[in-house]
């Protein structure tokens, strides 16, 4: 039998604390996914960021003694005057201009995004939030 003040079809004080408990485990475990992502997300971005700097490195280690080497030969040749002095020096010159570029264009990358999981984080603070003023 009904009182007065509820009905049989109205949900209880219970099943509504017990469904606004379970809201909030729900979106606290979509937020949570979400960060989840996030960080994925901007874990494959740092690698590709780190990409080429990486091989800025490896060109720059492997190549450049080599190659150098064989251009000051080659200005030396050109230019028997030249001493061989300079001919290095015009080398690694541009050796070091080509490896800091590349350097250069991943630090661009790195700093084109923030690797925080900001929308993780805002969502969470507002959660929180609203939590704290009911």
């Amino acid at each position: 039998m009904a009182t007065p003040f509820t009905s049989d079809s109205e949900p209880g004080v219970a099943e509504l604390l017990n469904g606004i408990v379970q809201d909030a485990r729900q979106l606290l475990v979509q937020q949570l996914t979400l960060f989840q992502v996030e960080i994925k997300h901007d874990f494959h971005r740092t690698l590709k960021a780190l990409m080429p700097m990486i091989f800025g490195v490896i060109v720059l280690l492997v190549t450049v003694p080599l190659l150098g080497l064989a251009a000051a030969y080659f200005l030396c040749w050109m230019w028997p005057d030249l001493p061989m002095w300079v001919a290095l020096g015009g080398v690694a010159a541009g050796a070091v201009l080509c490896g800091a570029g590349l350097i250069l264009w991943g630090k661009s990358q790195f700093d084109a995004f923030n690797p925080l999981p900001d929308q993780s984080l805002e969502g969470l603070k507002e959660n929180i939030q609203w939590k704290t003023k009911t």
